[in-house]
C-alpha cells in the first residue's frame, strides 16, 4: 500500500491547533501534541466558566443590593419578599445598579418593601399597565395607519364576512 504523508490538510489543521494555543507556557505553544491537549483543556475550562461567571455575578449583585439595605435598616431576604409582595419584578442586576447609581430611588424602592411587608401595598402595578394599554387601543380609530393584521382584528370583532381574505383597502372600507 502506498504512503499517506496528509500534506497540506494535515499542515493546516496543525496550523490552526497552535494558533489557537499562541501564549500557552512552554511546549504547549510550541508542540502540536501538548498544544492539542491544551486546547481541549481550555475549551473545557471556558465551558466551565461561563456557567460559572453567571453565578459570580449574581453572587456579586446580592452582596451589594446587601449592603444598599442594610444602610435603609432592612435584611436583604427581606426586601426582596417585600418586592415580591408588591408585585414588583426587577432582576437582581437592575437592583444592583439602582443601588449604586441612585441610592434614593432605591430607598423609595425600600420603603415600598417595608409597606408591602406590613401588607398596605394591595394592588401590583402590573394590571394597571395592561389597563392603558387597552384604553390606547380603544382610543387609536385612525384606520388608515393601523397595519393589516390589527385591520383584521378589529373585522373580526365587528363581524365583517371573509376579512381574511380581504386586502388592506378592502379591509379599511369594511371596518368604516
Amino acid at each position: 500500500m502506498t504512503r499517506v504523508k496528509g500534506g497540506n490538510v494535515a499542515k493546516n489543521r496543525r496550523r490552526k491547533v497552535l494558533k489557537a494555543a499562541k501564549g500557552y507556557f512552554g511546549s504547549k505553544h510550541r508542540l502540536f501534541k501538548t498544544a492539542q491537549e491544551q486546547t481541549f483543556h481550555s475549551g473545557v475550562y471556558a465551558f466551565r466558566d461561563r456557567k460559572q461567571n453567571k453565578r459570580n455575578f449574581r453572587k456579586l449583585w446580592i452582596q451589594r443590593i446587601n449592603a444598599a439595605c442594610r444602610e435603609n435598616d432592612i435584611s436583604y431576604s427581606k426586601f426582596i419578599n417585600g418586592l415580591n409582595k408588591a408585585g414588583i419584578e426587577v432582576n437582581r442586576k437592575m437592583l444592583s445598579t439602582i443601588a449604586i447609581d441612585d441610592p434614593v430611588a432605591f430607598a423609595e424602592l425600600v420603603k415600598i418593601s417595608k409597606a408591602a411587608l406590613e401588607g398596605k401595598v394591595v394592588a401590583p402595578k402590573k394590571e394597571v399597565k395592561e389597563t392603558k394599554k387597552a384604553e390606547v387601543k380603544e382610543e387609536t380609530k385612525d384606520y388608515a395607519k393601523m397595519t393589516v393584521a390589527e385591520l383584521k382584528e378589529v373585522a373580526k370583532a365587528q363581524g365583517v364576512a371573509n376579512y381574511t381574505s380581504m386586502k388592506k383597502a378592502e379591509l379599511l372600507e369594511a371596518v368604516k
